[in-house]
């Protein structure tokens, strides 16, 4: 009996073992996926930057650079970090579905994103100014006119890790951290519309008060390049039963 029952503690042991293994690597694996997500953006903007900045006309780094509180400026930072969140949902999905179409929506979110937020770098490493700023998010946007007076979310309120109009919560990421299936696609797909929203909001704004041309450009192709996955992602969501 003494060691039937021996037996039987050491199997409960390594069953307890076993879930604390578990546990662990789980754990491993989700802070392995955070790094390599950081990993890859930071490559991406770092080879940009340096070919924008090549690139980047001698003038402009010059009398022709854009002002620190610009809005050329203050649209590139914020830009930048806005990008970065979309780029990590949609690694954190891609990972997590089968569906192909969602898995190619975020593989054009992950490529177009991180190089647009490259180039943003590396306008900033152009006009030899720093990548942060002390100012609140959208402060550039304080002085809009015309269409852009009054627009909705210029007075927004930071919280839980939403920095800027669109931009999901901690709470929403690990949602999507946790999320399988048609649950995560239909979580992806409504936190991407609402950050494209904000993203669009904010493109248009530097569309019409940026000084160089190549933001108002690039500006402009955010708007329309939003505006047109937001219509797919209305469409793919219809289809799975779901609204925005």
């Amino acid at each position: 009996m003494s060691l039937e029952k021996t037996g039987i503690d050491e199997t409960h042991a390594d069953d307890t073992d076993t879930d604390e293994v578990i546990a662990a690597d789980r754990h491993g694996s989700r802070r392995l996926s955070r790094l390599l997500i950081a990993a890859s953006l930071a490559t991406v903007a770092a080879v940009v930057a340096v070919v924008v900045a090549l690139m980047w006309p001698t003038s402009s780094t010059t009398d022709a650079a854009p002002a620190r509180g610009s809005a050329d400026a203050g649209f590139a930072r914020d830009m930048a970090i806005h990008h970065q969140q979309a780029v990590e949902l949609s690694f954190i999905v891609r990972d997590r579905i089968g569906d192909e179409d969602v898995r190619r929506l975020a593989y054009d979110v992950i490529n177009t994103q991180a190089n647009q937020r490259g180039m943003l770098l590396g306008w900033l490493d152009a006009w030899n100014l720093p990548k942060s700023s002390q100012q609140p998010p959208m402060s550039w946007m304080n002085h809009a006119t015309g269409s852009m007076a009054g627009m909705e979310g210029m007075d927004y309120k930071p919280h839980d890790g939403s920095l800027m109009p669109g931009m999901a919560t901690n709470t929403q990421m690990d949602q999507l951290r946790t999320a399988d299936g048609k649950q995560a696609e239909i979580l992806y797909l409504r936190l991407l519309t609402a950050h494209h929203k904000g993203g669009i909001a904010m493109s248009q704004a530097a569309a019409e008060m940026a000084k160089t041309e190549q933001v108002r450009r690039l500006a402009q192709g955010m708007v329309e390049g939003q505006e047109a996955e937001m219509k797919l992602m209305a469409d793919m969501l219809k289809q799975r039963g779901a609204t925005p």
